[in-house]
């Protein structure tokens, strides 16, 4: 029987929790100006073990209360000066300064690569548009920000998701689905050409209740339509309803 008071089940209940109210897409709703926007560094790093990233613990407080996360942060919009290309310039800023306020890792802005925008499913409380970029990490002692960061570690992605599905930690559907690309590079090096190569993914979300739990689809899945946006014929999407999570893509 699962622990209801383990992270895991605290997992599954606040991504069901989170979407309770999402309605159907709209087209302006990718580029909505009254969605705060975040950003997040996933810092790699070799070891004996393969590639790992830099996990954080979030306090039982505030966003993301508990969870493991990357580094990163909102944007203060004051830092807004209201370029075209806004987003993905002050957002790769972003994610250097928040990455050295909570772990103490200064980074080169120029060495950041996009991997993914997410924008959450709209009409939820806490919608969040977030980037996401990549990092070879040159320095990799951590100094935690104790207000921040409950606890830091570099874990092998095929680990940290090993831990998910036996409840043991907390995760984010853009974590989990974001370490599950990382998984089964050789090196750090291999993982950010894969991220390269894939370009800035788009992770429009739709959330839907089905019989087996909650289902989180982007384009590319068959029943995306169905939810209120354009037409597709295959598979995209994380089935959340138990552990493990599934993570379905194909062409």
């Amino acid at each position: 029987m699962t622990d209801p008071t383990s992270p895991g089940t605290g997992a599954l209940r606040a991504v069901t929790d989170s979407i309770h109210d999402a309605r159907p897409r709209r087209p302006e709703d990718i580029d909505d100006p009254d969605v705060p926007v975040a950003a997040t560094v996933v810092l790699l790093r070799d070891s004996a073990r393969g590639p790992e990233v830099l996990m954080m613990q979030r306090p039982d407080r505030g966003s993301f209360a508990g969870a493991w996360v990357f580094p990163g942060g909102r944007i203060d919009p004051r830092d807004a000066v209201g370029a075209d290309d806004y987003e993905p310039v002050i957002a790769r800023q972003a994610g250097v300064g928040e990455t050295f306020g909570e772990v103490g890792i200064a980074l080169d802005p120029q060495h950041l690569v996009p991997m993914s925008r997410w924008d959450p499913p709209p009409g939820i409380a806490l919608r969040i548009r977030t980037w996401f970029f990549a990092a070879h990490a040159v320095e990799t002692r951590v100094v935690p920000s104790a207000e921040e960061v409950v606890s830091a570690q570099w874990l092998p992605p095929e680990e940290v998701l090993q831990r998910h599905a036996r409840g043991e930690v907390m995760l984010y559907p853009p974590t989990w689905v974001t370490l599950h690309g990382l998984s089964g590079q050789d090196d750090a090096e291999a993982a950010l050409a894969v991220v390269r190569m894939r370009g800035v993914e788009e992770f429009q979300t739709i959330a839907a209740q089905t019989p087996g739990g909650t289902v989180l689809l982007w384009h590319g899945d068959a029943e995306y339509a169905e939810f209120g946006a354009g037409a597709a014929s295959a598979r995209h999407r994380l089935e959340t309803g138990s552990l493990p999570w599934r993570y379905v893509r194909t062409d």
